[in-house]
């Protein structure tokens, strides 16, 4: 990929500094109002949130280990540049405009991830799917030839030795300097820790940054209950890797948790085995028993780094990914109240004005969203993990595709849990302002674009939804109204279909559903068009840091 880079490189810097002879100084001074124009839109796409936090219940020495805690995440951000771009610095010099360059932090690359990775930097061309993972001459028939026995580790990118042969470098070789960093501050942090779960998670997850081995980190990440503080830090999703979905990119989460919200949301991961027999799918597809030891906590999230940070911003976690340890402990799922409550008021609430129709807008509620990203993260623990027919796990048989039909799966079973749950008397509110939220939600997130598993994920629901009558648009007023009745008809028809794709390991019929379900129509790209002359942010974007926590 190096000099695949070093051309992109080149190209930038003949268009950002060069204009042909033919080109007069009018006509230069024209393009340059465009671009800048065009740039200035592109970063209106995002607003500024400044994370904080109340830090006043905590003791003084979690109050030292955060800021080591952000020094070990922004390690990250260096890696995460490594996996999803290549040479970042060889980018950032070729280009003398302010604003390009701060779109191009904001992406991690020159691709506009809110807008199908399209490149937006002059002379660069379409966004590899192996991203920097892979060798970008690599085809797919190569990597399935080649006799490596660790090419599909989540930890291992492919490269060339000098015979042009491929070989597989473990992520600790590559990054030997920088994860030996991140392991000797994670121990600082861990001997300041006061909490004997964080004290040997932290210890373990230094161990895990010079080994790869990331289970028995992830183990004692489970285990942890009483922490005021956590992290997650590491190789851990794999959505950059649009080639095969195999290779995990690095990110971080510092966080404090909220321990008056976490009691309240503490009783739901009992509900999940029972939730489980009642899917409405065949019994064969939830043979499977979740595991029940979950955590489900609130936190404010006080620093976002690498994969986590770049284009759309997470507002809820669910780990590990790891299928064992799933089944042998269940999930912890981490509520990111802050960011979220900013998404709502600086994003939702417009578009439930723009978009919703005006006696159900009522509907559109924080609590609301708040449950419906919550239960979207419980109910990933819920569905098949293996698939029933031994082709092996899940992620390992829909390969690319995994990661958006794991992501729709969860939002669909996330309405089914709160429809259930509202019948027995242990969700409050109205199952009208979840439903009216959930559609506002998908408004919103499928303005990331289909290159996001989340988006494409969101597109497949409101395509399918139309087609079985969930909600309706007025041609007059273009709002958009729910029928409840058919929204939950819906719901049920769609989980039998994702869970049933899951357990046959259907690849191809995961990838007709994304090509023929994962599009934008003509009148939805025309009512998101009105969102942006509305000037409605898509996402936030930080001011973050020791300096904003007043920690320095």
């Amino acid at each position: 990929m190096k000099g695949k880079h070093i051309l992109f490189a080149s190209a930038i810097t003949a268009a950002t500094f060069g204009c042909t002879s033919k080109t007069t100084e009018g006509d230069t001074a024209t393009t340059a109002v465009e671009a800048s124009d065009s740039m200035k839109q592109k970063l209106d796409m995002y607003t500024t949130v400044r994370l904080t936090s109340d830090l006043s219940h905590l003791s003084e020495n979690e109050r030292k280990m955060i800021p080591l805690l952000i020094e070990a995440g922004d390690i990250m951000n260096e890696l995460f540049w490594y996996e999803a771009y290549g040479k970042r610095d060889s980018l950032m010099s070729a280009l003398n405009d302010e604003q390009l360059k701060r779109f191009v932090q904001i992406n991690y690359g020159p691709w506009d991830r809110l807008n199908n990775n399209e490149p937006f930097v002059p002379g660069v061309g379409p966004k590899p799917d192996a991203a920097n993972f892979y060798p970008a001459d690599m085809t797919k028939e190569e990597f399935e030839q080649a006799n490596l026995k660790d090419k599909t580790s989540q930890y291992t990118f492919l490269r060339r030795d000098a015979n042009g042969k491929l070989i597989t470098v473990l992520y600790h070789v590559q990054f030997k300097d920088q994860v030996k960093r991140v392991s000797d501050l994670l121990k600082q942090a861990a001997a300041l820790a006061e909490d004997p779960g964080l004290k040997k998670y932290l210890t373990l997850r230094a161990d895990a940054m010079l080994t790869d081995n990331y289970q028995p980190s992830d183990l004692a990440w489970m285990d942890m209950k009483s922490n005021r503080l956590d992290v997650v830090i590491g190789p851990i999703e794999t959505y950059e890797d649009k080639l095969f979905g195999y290779k995990a990119a690095h990110e971080a989460y510092v966080l404090v948790k909220d321990m008056e919200w976490s009691e309240r949301l503490a009783k739901y991961a009992a509900f999940l085995p029972e939730l489980q027999r009642g899917l409405p799918v065949l019994a064969k597809y939830k043979t499977e028993t979740p595991g029940t030891d979950s955590d489900l906590n609130a936190y404010d999230v006080v620093f976002y780094a690498g994969d986590s940070n770049a284009g759309s911003k997470t507002i809820a976690i669910n780990l590990p990914n790891d299928e064992e340890v799933q089944l042998k402990k269940g999930t912890r799922r981490l509520q990111l109240k802050n960011a979220m409550r900013a998404k709502f008021d600086k994003i939702m609430v417009p578009i439930a004005d723009e978009l919703i129709a005006g006696d159900q807008k009522k509907h559109v509620t924080f609590d609301a969203f708040f449950a419906n990203t919550m239960f979207h993260e419980v109910a990933h623990g819920l569905g098949i993990k293996n698939t029933i027919n031994n082709k092996g796990t899940v992620r390992e048989a829909l390969k690319e595709h995994a990661s958006a039909l794991e992501e729709g799966k969860a939002d669909i079973l996330g309405l089914y849990m709160i429809t259930q749950l509202h019948e027995k008397g242990e969700v409050e509110g109205s199952l009208e302002d979840y439903y009216t939220t959930f559609l506002a939600g998908i408004f919103r997130s499928v303005r990331f674009g289909a290159a996001s598993a989340h988006g494409k994920a969101n597109m497949v629901r409101f395509n399918f939804f139309k087609e079985n009558g969930a909600f309706e648009r007025d041609e007059q007023s273009g709002k958009y109204r729910v029928d409840y009745t058919k929204m939950r008809e819906a719901m049920d028809k769609l989980s039998e279909t994702i869970l049933t794709l899951q357990g046959t390991g259907d690849y191809a019929g995961v990838g007709n559903l994304l090509n023929n379900q994962g599009q934008v129509s003509l009148q939805l790209q025309s009512d998101l068009d009105r969102l942006s002359k509305a000037n409605i942010p898509v996402d936030i974007v930080f001011e973050q840091g020791v300096d904003v926590l007043g920690l320095r």
